[in-house]
């Protein structure tokens, strides 16, 4: 009898362990190891994001906001609400960097108009339309994080942001990536993060070998018969 085995199951479980990967379904935790584990996260990736653009001089040069603000939203998904859809890996970095994308492109159009002084009258209308076009563009890349839609809307309105322009990008990788990492470290301890890293479809949990059994029987029961010939 041959069984599944899920592509984790080949590397230590040390390692997979904090990629999200269990070997079977983990129990649920009660509800104070969550409320303190979602206080220990938000608190840690903010202060690590802080202290990167607060205290790196290659980004103080660059006149880098401390932090964009759209990340405390993150915060309060990633870390509190570990095993939401729009809380996974995806939505989390694809959201941000597609938002953030829109928003400045959006904003260097309007920035093309003669007269210059009438802009900045107007930028809150370049806000937006970046902030609606991020809305659809996340829904039809299924990378939608209701957070990134202030990521968008900082482009054109925030006036930290709106001046560094197009280091506006790399910016909201950097710190998706960082709220990330603390996430798989923090989220890892007594709970599981990510559910999955690209589709929903595929939860990184290895389904016992009895259940896959079953599924495939019930699969094969419901197999059509073979129309008869009507002589």
């Amino acid at each position: 009898m041959s069984t599944r085995t899920h592509p984790l199951d080949r590397y230590p479980l040390w390692l997979t362990h904090w990629v999200g990967y269990r070997p079977t379904p983990p129990k649920k935790q009660p509800s104070h190891i969550v409320w303190f584990w979602s206080f220990i996260g938000a608190f840690s990736g903010l202060c690590v994001l802080q202290a990167v653009f607060n205290y790196s001089h290659y980004f103080l040069r660059r006149h880098v906001p401390g932090v964009i603000a759209s990340y405390g939203a993150s915060a309060v998904l990633v870390y509190g609400a570990i095993e939401a859809p729009l809380s996974q890996p995806r939505s989390l970095i694809g959201g941000h960097f597609l938002s953030a994308l829109i928003g400045v492109i959006i904003t260097k159009l309007f920035e093309l108009m003669p007269d210059k002084q009438r802009l900045d009258s107007i930028r809150w209308i370049a806000g937006a339309l970046s902030a609606a076009t991020a809305t659809v563009v996340m829904q039809i890349t299924g990378t939608t994080h209701p957070p990134a839609g202030a990521t968008a809307l900082l482009a054109a309105v925030n006036q930290e942001v709106y001046e560094i322009g197009w280091y506006y990008l790399p910016v909201v990788l950097l710190s998706s990536t960082l709220v990330l990492a603390v996430a798989l470290l923090v989220d890892n301890i007594q709970r599981r993060y990510p559910l999955f890293w690209f589709s929903p479809a595929e939860v990184i949990s290895a389904k016992p070998s009895e259940e896959l059994e079953g599924k495939s029987k019930r699969g094969r029961n419901r197999r059509t018969p073979a129309p008869t010939t009507m002589v």
